[in-house]
């Protein structure tokens, strides 16, 4: 069972990343709120990790803080709640956000999340409250964006890390213009928040 890796950041994209330790290389999935702490390719790097097993194969799930590795293990024990839509809450909402919805009992904030209907939010409301009562529920939000790196690039990423959270290709396309049309250079992260923001807005 892998609880922590240090090494070298091989690759950085989203949902996966690629940590080298001891020549041997890593590969987690990681939440977008993981994503914006992480330093550049080919610097060193710590993650804590959940290891997962499914479908007849190890599964690594990387957070760089505990409190986030916590949440996970946490939201992924609710019935119905697995790993994909785990990583979707993660990724839509800071932990003090998501925190803050379960103990306001906030349905909405969470069915703005892809893939969490009334139900599910309701569901995840019932069962976490109680469990959750104690956190803390004033997480910091995103960092400030760095500057954007080839646009082409970045969009592309962004893409498919929205579609990863449940989207549909068209209408992530359609978020991502309404973004660009804002003239605003965002790094990966960013670009990720903002169309989800854009996504969130719509019907």
């Amino acid at each position: 069972m892998i609880g922590h890796l240090s090494g070298t950041l091989r690759r950085k994209a989203m949902p996966q990343v690629i940590v080298d330790a001891g020549g041997v290389g890593y590969e987690l999935t990681v939440s977008l709120a993981t994503l914006e702490q992480l330093p550049p390719e080919g610097r060193p790097v710590a993650l804590e990790v959940l290891t997962l097993w499914r479908n007849e194969s190890l599964q690594l799930f990387g957070f760089t803080t505990p409190d986030e590795k916590a949440l996970f293990g946490i939201l992924t024990a609710v019935p119905g709640i697995g790993p994909r839509l785990g990583m979707a809450l993660l990724s839509s909402l800071s932990v003090g956000e998501l925190v803050s919805a379960v103990r306001h009992e906030r349905a909405a904030t969470l069915q703005a999340v892809p893939g969490i209907g009334r139900k599910t939010a309701e569901r995840l409301i019932l069962e976490l409250r109680d469990r959750l009562k104690d956190w803390r529920a004033d997480a910091p939000g995103a960092p400030a964006a760095s500057p954007a790196g080839a646009a082409g690039v970045l969009e592309r990423d962004a893409a498919s890390a929205l579609e990863n959270l449940g989207y549909r290709p068209a209408e992530v396309q359609a978020a991502l213009a309404r973004v660009a049309a804002g003239g605003t250079s965002l790094d990966l992260a960013a670009l990720v928040r903002a169309a989800l923001r854009e996504l969130g807005a719509r019907p």
